[in-house]
């Protein structure tokens, strides 16, 4: 076979190759992320590295295989009648092709739980705890270290006018406890690349409704419901807001204050807007828009 009919096609794959990476116009970072979305969170990354690596191994096994087919083809081609030496038993080749899967899946079953037992991880003593509380077909936020002047915990909720806000701080480990006053519902923000469903009475149906995590960054970031709850389910929707530390601490003191212009505790929009500090200040949400839906139906503990 002459040399310039394997490498030329080589080359050729080659060449297509890198036209097709430079026209996607492509970073490195998205690359490697292999269509991974981008978080926002230490657990976030540490599950894009997961799908990273499980996608390089996919491709060296993909690559692997497509060698070994084409190596028949290309070098075992039939040359004349003569009928090739015939083989009935391999037993080394057999014992190779049933160890390396059976080992490729425990490195990955291995780094899976790795992972997994990252993101479920919750440390002892949380710097914020919030309580998200759902309901047909609306969500409560919880604040239950913080207190009003009053002797009530400060709390988060929406109507159908108003999209409730959940007000956290970046670089501090966040606590959520999830539960649902009604019916099965679920706790995702997309961008935190997690999401748990919140059940009635978590205690009694032997659920885990805890997570902790860290967001890296301030923003706004929309909520959704992701577990089919009713008639409004596909509106039941939320924000959560990710303020600089300093910042939060001054939204958390404002919310446990009485408002003067209005005689009661600061709501979650008041406090934003007396910080003024931008669209991250804005006293209404900036990812998704109300719906007329009856977000106000079910009874809650109160707050806004």
């Amino acid at each position: 076979m002459p040399r310039t009919w394997v490498t030329r096609p080589a080359k050729v794959a080659g060449l297509t190759g890198l036209v097709s990476l430079a026209a996607t116009g492509c970073s490195v970072d998205e690359v490697l992320r292999f269509g991974w979305p981008t978080g926002i969170s230490p657990q976030a990354e540490r599950m894009r590295e997961l799908w990273t690596w499980s996608t390089v191994a996919a491709l060296v096994v993909g690559l692997l295989v497509l060698l070994l087919i084409l190596w028949p083809v290309m070098f075992h081609r039939k040359r004349s009648d003569e009928m090739p030496k015939q083989t009935q038993y391999n037993l080394p080749l057999e014992l190779i092709y049933t160890g390396i899967p059976f080992i490729i899946i425990l490195v990955l079953f291995y780094y899976a739980v790795g992972a997994q037992n990252y993101v479920n991880h919750n440390q002892a003593e949380a710097d914020v705890k919030v309580e998200v509380i759902s309901f047909q077909w609306n969500w409560e936020f919880r604040y239950p270290d913080a207190q009003t002047q009053q002797g009530q915990t400060v709390s988060t909720v929406g109507s159908s006018e108003v999209i409730p806000l959940l007000v956290v701080p970046t670089q501090r480990l966040v606590e959520y406890r999830i539960s649902s006053k009604d019916v099965l519902h679920s706790f995702f923000v997309p961008d935190f690349l997690f999401k748990r469903d919140a059940f009635p009475r978590p205690e009694k149906n032997n659920t885990r409704n805890v997570f902790q995590n860290t967001i890296d960054r301030p923003g706004a970031f929309v909520g959704r419901c992701a577990e089919l709850c009713g008639s409004y389910h596909a509106v039941m929707n939320f924000e959560v807001r990710a303020l600089e530390p300093d910042l939060f601490d001054d939204y958390l003191d404002l919310r446990q204050r009485i408002n003067l212009g209005t005689g009661a505790p600061y709501t979650a929009g008041e406090a934003l807007a007396e910080l003024d500090c931008g669209e991250l200040c804005t006293p209404t949400a900036i990812t998704t828009r109300p719906f007329d839906t009856r977000r106000d139906a079910s009874s809650f503990t109160g707050g806004n």
